[in-house]
Order: structure tokens, then sequence, then C-alpha cells
């Protein structure tokens, strides 16, 4: 849909929130005109945060999650099973997860799955670090935690091919995830089982 915008700098916000995923124009407009609409103050905070966002925000340089600092407060924490690595596809993957309040160990977001459709393969993903993190010897399962879907079980297949021959247990998610279904959008409850029931993962299992 077309506007008429009376201001180039309204039309450049327009168009800068109408690039967010779900945000066509016209709630882009809605959102814009939401923020004008408040105190300058708040919108000065609003704009700060964002541009703290871009320059502050750190990634975990263990395991790829957001955070403020170096390592992320679930890397950091001693209580955490660290031979336990729990592979994700995204940040949100692991916010899910920890919903549940039923996993314990840590975590390696890939950053992606392999998608050849999408120009995604796996030197695209953060699986090198991964390997690093395995070759230091005290994991002793890797949990494949991606979408119940065609191109996560072919990067479960590609991790356990690549990844098999140091002493590992493989496990991926107890199937009350459905197929095609993806993380994000299992209810709290049957994800929590699904890590709690966690089955033994082969090459077989994925075909």
């Amino acid at each position: 849909m077309n506007f008429n915008y009376s201001s180039k700098l309204l039309e450049s916000a327009v168009n800068e929130f109408a690039t967010l995923p779900g945000i066509g124009h016209k709630t882009a407009l809605r959102l814009v005109l939401h923020l004008l609409r408040q105190d300058k103050s708040a919108l000065e905070n609003f704009g700060s945060v964002l541009i703290k966002l871009a320059s502050d925000l750190n990634f975990c340089k263990i395991c790829g999650n957001i955070c403020d600092v170096d390592i992320c407060p679930v890397c950091a924490d001693q209580k955490r099973d660290h031979a336990t690595i729990c592979v994700v596809e995204n940040i949100k993957d692991i916010m899910v997860i920890e919903n549940t309040q039923q996993y314990h160990g840590v975590y390696h977001v890939l950053g992606g799955i392999i998608s050849p459709m999408d120009g995604l393969g796996p030197a695209d993903l953060n699986i090198n670090s991964l390997e690093e993190r395995v070759k230091e010897g005290t994991t002793k399962e890797l949990i494949l935690a991606l979408s119940a879907t065609m191109e996560g079980d072919t990067t479960n297949f590609y991790l356990y091919r690549r990844m098999n021959t140091y002493n590992l247990v493989f496990s991926t998610l107890a199937r009350g995830v459905s197929i095609g279904d993806e993380l994000e959008y299992t209810d709290e409850v049957t994800l929590g089982r699904s890590l709690v029931n966690r089955i033994p993962f082969s090459a077989s299992s994925s075909s």
C-alpha cells in the first residue's frame, strides 16, 4: 500500500519498520505514529536502547547466545551440566527451552540449519566451534534439538556423521514435537517432555 507522506523523516521511519519480519507498511505506519504520540523523552529512550543494542550487545564466546558480557549466564553457571550440549538453530530456541525449566545443560547455537534452497551449507553454520568444544573431551552428550523438518533432520544427520568419531552420546527430541514443527511454536509442556524423554540418535533416525 502506498501512502502520501508529508514528511521524508516519517516515510524513512515507516520504511525501516516495514523491514521487520511480519510488519507491512500499514502496521509500520501505525507503530511510528504511536511512537510520535509519546513524550519526547520516551521516544529518545526508545532510540537510545536500539543504538545500545547495536553497539553494546555481545554474543557468548562459547555457545553463541546473546549476552551483555563475553560469556552468557548459562555458560558461566557452574551448576549447569557442562557435559551435555543442546544444539539449537537460533537464540530464540534457547529462550523457549529455558522456559520449560526441564533442561540443565548448556547450549550451542548453530545460527541456522542446512538448507540448500536458502543457500545455507555447513560452512555457513557455527559447526566448527561446536566441534572445537567437543574436541576438548569434556562433552558426553549432544542433544540435537533442531526443528522436526527435512532441513532439521538433514542437519542432525550431518552433525552425527561429522562427530561420530568422538566418544559421544547423540540424542534428539522425543517426537512429542510433531513432524514439521519449529521449536518456537511448540508449547512448553510438550517441549519439556520431549527433552526429558529424548531418544538416542543414529543415522537411521533421520531416514
